[in-house]
Order: C-alpha cells, then sequence, then structure tokens
C-alpha cells in the first residue's frame, strides 16, 4: 500500500449530454481559523460532469475531501488530455475542526534509472522532444497515492464511494464537449499507439456526439476502489505498466512505482496589505514566486501608480520572481534552497531598489523573433468548500496536453511526461520556455519543479480558493486575480475571472498579452517603458473558485469564461 510520508506537519452513471504590506511568518499564525459553518457547499471544476460528481458524494454525506477524490478522479476520465492517474498534483488543504492546514504533494517522481544525462545524446546535446513524447518523458505517477490519502486521512467515506462516480463514467461513457474536440484537433498527433485508438474516433478527430468510453480505466477505477492504491503501485497492474513503458523504451521498474510516497508539507503562508494569502510550497514555485512578487510590490508605488505604471510594477517583480526560480529552486527534499533570505523583507527591499520606477529592467538583450510560450492547456484546477467549512484547492496535471501519449498497457492510464519540468541541462528551456539550473537537474526519486498554486486568500470580506492551469503563467495568472479581488471598489468575481492576463517570466525577455481588452494606449505606454509586447494568439488560464462570504456565510463558485464549458453551480 501506498504510505505517506509527513514534512512539518502532524497526521491525525450511463451516458450525460452536457446541458448542466507582506511579511513571512510560520504556519501556526494561521492555523486558528473559525470555525463557523457554510451555509452550502460550492465547487468549481473545468467540467460539469465533475462538479456533478462532487455534489454527488456531498449529498451523499461526504466532506470536501470526499467531494475532492470524486473531482479528480471525474476529471481523469472526462479530461484525459488535462490530468488522470498517471500524472500528480497537489492538493491545498484546510480542516475545519481544527484548523488544520497542509499541501498533500503528490507530485510525480523520476524513475531510479533516472540521471543528468537522460536526454542527451553522446555530444551531451538535449534530444529534440526526448522528454515529451513516449513512456521515457513520464514520471512516477501521484495521484493514486493522493486519492487513498484523502480518502484514509480526511475523508468520511469509503474511497469506493467516492470513486464511484468516475467508475460510472469510464464505463458507460461520455459525450465529449467542444473543449475536447478542439485540444484533439490541435495536439492528436501527440497519441501513440493504443492512446489513438482510446481518445479519438477511429484515428480522426472525433465530431460533436462522440461517446468517449474508457472500460479500461473503469477497470483500474475499480481496482483501487476494492484494495487501495496498493493494486496501482504493486501486482499485476504495476507489472503491466512496466512491461509497456519498458516495451516502448521507458525506464520504470517495479521498485519505482513500489516506493512511491504522498507527503504532506506545510504550505506557504504571507500576507499583502489586507490580504492572507496560503499557498503551495516546494516543490512547487507557486507560493514562493508569489510571495516575492507581493513582497516586492509591497515596497513600491504600486496602489498610487496608473494602470500602466501598476503593470509595470507587477512585470519588474514577476521578472525577478521568475529569476530567482531559475537560480535556486528545487525539490528542498534533494537541494539546499535559501526559502529563508527568498522570503525576507530585507531581499525584497534590495529587489525593489532595482526597479526603476518608469522603465523596464532587460533581463537579456531582446530576441530577435519573439515567440510565445505554450498556452498549458494541460493541466486542470478545482476548489471545494462543504457546509462544515473544510475546503481544498487542487491543481492537477499530465503536463503537456496528453502528456506522453501513451497509454501503459490494458490499464487505461494516459501517463504524464512532467520529466521535461526537470532541467534537461543547465539553462536550456522546458517546453514553457522556463530555464532552471542545477537546484532542478534529475535525479532518481527527486520531483520537478512546478508552477502549480492551489491558495486561498482571506480577508474582512471572505475567503477565496482558486487556482488555474497555463504552464508558466500559472503564477501570473493567480497574481493578477488576487490583486484583482484587493483593488477592484466592489466585490466582482465575475470581472474578477473576465479581466485580461499579461505575463512576464524573465526569460524570454517580453510581455505576452491576450488578444483582447488591452488598449493601443496601454500597450504603447509599456513599450514606451523599454518593454517588448508581444500579443498572444488566444487567452490563457482557466481559473476555477470559490468564494466565502463571512457576513451571510454563503459560498459561490465561480469559473473562468475561458474554460467555455466550466463546470460550475453551488448547492
Amino acid at each position: 500500500m501506498a504510505q505517506c510520508i509527513k514534512s512539518g506537519v502532524s497526521n491525525p452513471r450511463a451516458i450525460r449530454l452536457i446541458a448542466l504590506g507582506l511579511v513571512w511568518w510560520p504556519l501556526a499564525t494561521f492555523t486558528a481559523q473559525s470555525q463557523e459553518s457554510v451555509q452550502n457547499a460550492a465547487i468549481a471544476s473545468a467540467h460539469p460532469f465533475a462538479t456533478e460528481a462532487g455534489y454527488e458524494i456531498i449529498k451523499k454525506g461526504g466532506n470536501a475531501f470526499d467531494a475532492a477524490i470524486a473531482v479528480a478522479a471525474a476529471l481523469a476520465v472526462v479530461e484525459p488530455y488535462a490530468s488522470g492517474l498517471g500524472g500528480g498534483g497537489l492538493w491545498l488543504l484546510h480542516r475545519a475542526s481544527d484548523g488544520k492546514q497542509v499541501m498533500l504533494d503528490a507530485r510525480e517522481t523520476a524513475p531510479a534509472r533516472a540521471g543528468a544525462g537522460l536526454y542527451l545524446d553522446e555530444q551531451g546535446r538535449v534530444v529534440p522532444k526526448a522528454s515529451l513524447r513516449g513512456p521515457k518523458a513520464a514520471a512516477i505517477p501521484g495521484v493514486p497515492a493522493a486519492l487513498e490519502h484523502l480518502a484514509k486521512y480526511y475523508g468520511k467515506l469509503p474511497l469506493a464511494v467516492s470513486l464511484a462516480p468516475a467508475i460510472g463514467y469510464a464505463h458507460s461513457g461520455v459525450q465529449v464537449d467542444a473543449r475536447y474536440i478542439a485540444i484533439c484537433r490541435r495536439f492528436n498527433s501527440q497519441l501513440t499507439g493504443s492512446a489513438r485508438r482510446l481518445f479519438l474516433d477511429y484515428g480522426d478527430v472525433p465530431r460533436r456526439g462522440f461517446i468517449l468510453r474508457q472500460e479500461a480505466l473503469a477497470v483500474t477505477l475499480r481496482a483501487i476502489a476494492a484494495g487501495g492504491s496498493e493494486r496501482f503501485y504493486q501486482g499485476v497492474m504495476a507489472q503491466e505498466m512496466v512491461a509497456a513503458v519498458q516495451a516502448g523504451g521507458g525506464i520504470w521498474t517495479l521498485g519505482d512505482l513500489r516506493n512511491y510516497r504522498v507527503v504532506e508539507r506545510q504550505p506557504l503562508n504571507f500576507a499583502y496589505r489586507s490580504l492572507r494569502i496560503t499557498s503551495a510550497p516546494l516543490p512547487s514555485a507557486g507560493g514562493l514566486a508569489l510571495a516575492q512578487s507581493f513582497n516586492i510590490l509591497a515596497r513600491l508605488p504600486y496602489t498610487a501608480a496608473a494602470p500602466d505604471g501598476r503593470a509595470h510594477f507587477v512585470i519588474e517583480a514577476l521578472r525577478r520572481a521568475y529569476q530567482d526560480r531559475a537560480r535556486y529552486l528545487g525539490d528542498s527534499d534533494f537541494v539546499s534552497v535559501p526559502l529563508a533570505r527568498l522570503l525576507s523583507g530585507e531581499y525584497a527591499a534590495s529587489q525593489a531598489a532595482t526597479i526603476d520606477p518608469y522603465f523596464a529592467t532587460p533581463s537579456v538583450e531582446p530576441e530577435d523573433e519573439p515567440v510565445a510560450t505554450n498556452e498549458g492547456s494541460n493541466t486542470t484546477h478545482y476548489s471545494i468548500v462543504d457546509r462544515d467549512g473544510n475546503r481544498v484547492a487542487a491543481t492537477l496535471s499530465i503536463n503537456t496536453p496528453f502528456g506522453s501519449g501513451f497509454v501503459a498497457g490494458g490499464t487505461g492510464v494516459l501517463l504524464n511526461n512532467e520529466m521535461d519540468d526537470f532541467s534537461a541541462a543547465p539553462g536550456v528551456s522546458n517546453v514553457y520556455r522556463l530555464q532552471s539550473f542545477s537546484g532542478n537537474e534529475i535525479a532518481p526519486g527527486k520531483r520537478p519543479l512546478s508552477s502549480m498554486s492551489p491558495t486561498f486568500v482571506e480577508d474582512e470580506r471572505g475567503i477565496l480558493i482558486l487556482g488555474t492551469p497555463g504552464g508558466s503563467r500559472i503564477i501570473s495568472t493567480v497574481l493578477l486575480a488576487i490583486l484583482d479581488y484587493l483593488d477592484r471598489p466592489q466585490l466582482d468575481l465575475q470581472a474578477m475571472l473576465r479581466a485580461p492576463r499579461y505575463h512576464h517570466q524573465y526569460l524570454p525577455d517580453q510581455v505576452e498579452i491576450e488578444p483582447e481588452g488591452f488598449s493601443q494606449d496601454w500597450i504603447e505606454k509599456l513599450q514606451d517603458r523599454g518593454y517588448v509586447v508581444l500579443k498572444g494568439g488566444r487567452r490563457w488560464g482557466n481559473i476555477q473558485a470559490v468564494y466565502i462570504d463571512k457576513n451571510s456565510r454563503h459560498a459561490l463558485a465561480v469559473s473562468d469564461p475561458r474554460g467555455k464549458v466550466g463546470g460550475v453551480s453551488d448547492y
């Protein structure tokens, strides 16, 4: 059975149609939360079937953690391009009974045979797409272990009950939506072998009305429901997955699966102006980058600036946070990361002092032909609160759309390609054009650096639970949403999610903006400040948020309109 490692905390249906000023301090400062109940449960996810699955479990007496299992498993069925049993994720949890907050780290791990030269040729050059395509690109999945852990330590219902909706979806089939069809159209070349037969219509892009049936995945889910995640990580299923991976050129062993562990970690807690923020710690760079960015903004005249001036300060704060991501960050179980210094007020002040109040600070000479980063439609997020006040913010991924494109034998499990999140060689960019160095190099058992940022935000008005997919843009998307929440005179969560987004990640040295929402005057003012402004081809991110009003104790679920087929309702 997959076990749990503790780090810094104590352990205690049939076919359906789609018409449905900053300082940092320890966690203890934030654990004495109100135990008041919430009038209603609320779930926001990227797909209505997943949201329905979560509510079904709550109606059966489950809590937010049971619902989190149901939503994650359902997303594995209906959004196979974004998450699944073959991937990993981060679950940020708040337990109302005692105020405990913890991050469940189910990030994938590198196989034991992996090393720094895994994706290099004999001349030491990176082999194109070697870390993206096929089973050699797959790290050891963490989702099955996380689902069992949630049920065992936090849920109220048996794991089999919480997995039942997803099993029904996989067995009976679901009608795919427009988003599924669009992603298949763009990324079907990523799929190989049995994956093409499974997710496409006889090898062709599905059309409206196509029913996605995954009986093999239903069998796998039934096995986990009956025997826990041990059925996934050991025995016949593990043997079949390893045999398929090795036959396809991968390097998994039975020991890799048997030795996988989820880890409970202390979340990162910080404050900005009137906000108390809880977010993901390492191996995600998300919380740290958010904390650093807000820490810098607290030392700049952000609130007094005009719109283009505010953007200037945000861009410069992000530039420095992403620079530190590249220089210092990695799996803190393997490398020493100077967290205290990076989070200190003195360091933030020194960083803020390097920012010209009027002009951009170049990272490098601008590229001759700027290119937009990948959109990152390959990750998913959901947010949940139940009537007791338990809450979950969970971000799950298989990395790029359809991950490695490889299904492990007859299990129906589509494998991730998270090995690309490691640094294949010092200074070499990954698929999101993020650079990292020795702290994020490949090592056996190591977890790759992530941008996933499941987050809780609290002030005197209420509590916001949010997160988003988006690859390297996750951090900037969450940052802008939090600033919008704080700065908008009248609370308007829908407007917060509709607001246009921009992004900077140190390298490449360019400001990417969404194709709509920014005036020419705003763009020209940034250009006058020295920025290279690149308009993206499409909007990005898919925030799923739940808001708890402290006065009414009513919870509202809101979904990003960019998701087009969001699964939002409240029960």
